[in-house]
């Protein structure tokens, strides 16, 4: 039992209350101190619990609770490198935010230090969670966390319907994930996923497919997988840029590492003989998230938006990554997500350079308006860049597992699919940001939304001066993190070592109710190959060619102008159109999706 394993959660806990109970009797800057002290602290420590658990989970069982003869009678944390690398993520993410926030909050004192801390422990002990309650005690501290911080401007409207959408769609998402759990603990007696997985050997009956259904609902409208997407792009539109870049950098990434949490330990055994049709829902789920995202960020104008909308598209290539479910898959997309989370990070910062030095966000109006901010101009195009899967940096390593594991299923078709969705949501930030720093492009472009609010009406707030390495240095920070991590020797390799462990459940249920450790392995070597290079490099070169089309499509002939508004005006229209910011709407998509997976699951796996 490694005593570091609760102090990424404990360490945030205990620096909010003490924020809470002495802030008013710190001095002004105590609170950007304690916020970065206290982040980078747990990001430290998730680290050290990535490098421990190399070789073996780090199991620790709350209160002395340990497991008799095979039965888990307390709380765990079970501590694998794919979790502990998720934590370390949001732990960097959330210092970066803290940096960058410096004097950002002044006016509302040390609330959102002490909310941003309880979303950082939430979000830590949700990935490191290995009981299926605890992660919905977690889950909901992160979502009450994240409602108040995206509703922050309470004087605005924008913000407060943002703020009440995702509220509304992810309370729905947690009842649904609360009645999974009571399904699965009257089917299975346990909450502990490895007990729950040595539970569930045979076939799944109804009750067993209605519970994961309703798990699997619930985490992917947390995750935004689409028809579960619409709450999203609202929310992320109009959270203030520190909150923006923990929300689409990890948070969004957590609901599909529950997917994976509840699948392998728990529910692996049960739907062995199934795996085919439930890798055909996955898949197909992610394929439809990854492409209409990509296409909803090509409309947007306003940048908060357009990078909620590369979210949505990220997450439809996460979800197509896990769904594959084979551990190669899994490995490859967790080192996505990690390199991918930076990348992000550090283009909503960026975003936020451009909000405090010219106080616009809208890309039509900064049309050559970049060079009030030219490292904001190098941020956007590195984090286009590592997007768009140049090789063989950023997300390269993480794409190649993907791509090799598709092909060893069948699924040789997925690769270019998800390539379109990376050229998709590369080449709009790559437009950006030749539009912005660079004046290319038309001066309108009347396909895209609506004009978002004026300069002065622009509810983003934008404190006063702030130090130029505080200002810059977190945007580049994060993404040389996220282009560079590539690099790390026998990266690959380690990370489908670890999904292997997480894979075999039965020896990960040896470990962690028993205490039996695996049996000593080395790491697989693997080789990329060519085809990644080739897909890597057609998506970069496309997602140029994507910018191109974006910037001067109004220069086309007329009759190519014409035929493809005739093909494509129509479905644009009603995709927009499907997002409305009602929340009754969205409510009823959510319905629909969560009835049309539980069908699916019913005809193809019974």
């Amino acid at each position: 039992m490694d005593v570091l394993v609760p102090l990424p959660v404990a360490i945030p806990l205990v620096a909010a209350a003490t924020l809470t109970a002495s802030g008013h009797f710190l001095g002004r800057r105590a609170d950007d101190v304690v916020g970065i002290a206290t982040a980078a602290a747990a990001t430290v420590i998730s680290t050290m619990l990535l490098i421990r658990s190399l070789d073996h989970d780090l199991v620790y069982w709350f209160g002395g609770w340990t497991p008799r003869h095979g039965i888990a009678l307390g709380v765990a944390f079970d501590v694998e490198p794919l979790s502990a690398g998720l934590a370390a993520l949001a732990g960097a993410l959330m210092t970066a935010s803290f940096v960058f926030a410096w004097r950002y909050f002044d006016e509302v004192g040390t609330l959102f230090h002490v909310l941003m801390l309880i979303f950082l422990a939430a979000m830590n002990g949700f990935a490191l969670s290995g009981d299926l309650f605890n992660m919905f005690v977690f889950f909901e501290l992160m979502s009450v966390c994240a409602f108040a911080l995206v509703g922050y401007a309470i004087e605005e409207v924008a913000p407060l319907q943002g703020a009440i959408n995702f509220a509304v769609t992810n309370t729905v998402g947690a009842l649904l994930v609360l009645f999974g759990i009571g399904l699965a603990y009257g089917r299975t007696g346990a909450l502990n996923l490895a007990q729950i997985g040595q539970v569930l050997q045979e076939k799944p009956d109804g009750l067993l497919l209605v519970a994961f259904a309703l798990l699997l609902a619930g985490f992917l409208v947390k995750a935004g997988a689409v028809p579960f997407h619409f709450w999203l792009s609202d929310a992320y539109a109009v959270a203030p840029i520190p909150v923006c870049v923990v929300l689409s950098g990890v948070m969004s990434d957590l609901g599909l590492h529950a997917v994976a949490r509840i699948y392998w330990p728990a529910f692996s055994g049960a739907f062995a003989a199934h795996a085919g049709s439930l890798r055909a829902i996955l898949v197909g789920a992610g394929v439809l998230t990854a492409l209409v995202g990509g296409t909803m960020a090509f409309f947007q104008r306003d940048l908060k938006r357009l990078l909620a909308f590369v979210t949505i598209g990220h997450v439809g290539i996460f979800l197509a990554g896990v769904g594959l479910l084979t551990a190669q898959a899994l490995a490859g997309t967790t080192l996505y997500v990690i390199a991918d989370g930076f990348l992000k990070g550090g283009l909503f910062l960026a975003v936020g350079i451009l909000l405090r030095r010219t106080r616009d966000g809208d890309e039509l109006r900064l049309r050559g308006k970049g060079g009030a901010a030219p490292m904001a101009g190098v941020a956007f195009l590195l984090g286009g860049l590592g997007l768009a899967g140049l090789p063989p940096f950023g997300i390269f390593p993480g794409s190649a597992l993907i791509i090799h594991s598709a092909r060893d299923v069948g699924y040789g078709w997925l690769p270019p699919l998800l390539t379109v969705a990376s050229i998709l949501t590369a080449g709009t930030v790559l437009r950006a940001t030749a539009r912005i720093f660079l004046g290319l492009g038309d001066a309108d472009d009347p396909s895209l939304s609506h004009e978002p609010p004026a300069a002065e009406e622009e509810p983003e707030r934008v404190p006063g001066r702030v130090s130029p390495p505080l200002l810059f240095g977190p945007p580049l920070a994060l993404i040389g993190v996220g282009l560079g991590l590539a690099f790390t020797p026998g990266l690959a390799g380690r990370a489908t070592q670890w999904a292997q462990r997480l894979e075999d459940r039965p020896a990960h249920a040896a470990e962690v109710l028993r205490g039996v450790p695996p049996r000593p392995a080395s790491p697989p070597a693997f080789h990329p190959g060519a085809a990644p290079y080739a897909y890597g490099a057609i998506s970069t070169v496309g997602a140029f060619g994507f910018a191109a089309f974006g910037l001067y499509r109004g220069r086309l002939p007329r009759a190519l102008r014409r035929f493809a508004g005739r093909l494509t005006a129509g479905p644009a229209a009603r995709l927009k159109a499907l997002h409305s910011g009602v929340v009754g709407d969205y409510v009823a998509w959510l319905t629909f999706g969560a009835a049309a997976l539980g069908g699916l699951l019913a005809l193809t796996v019974r």
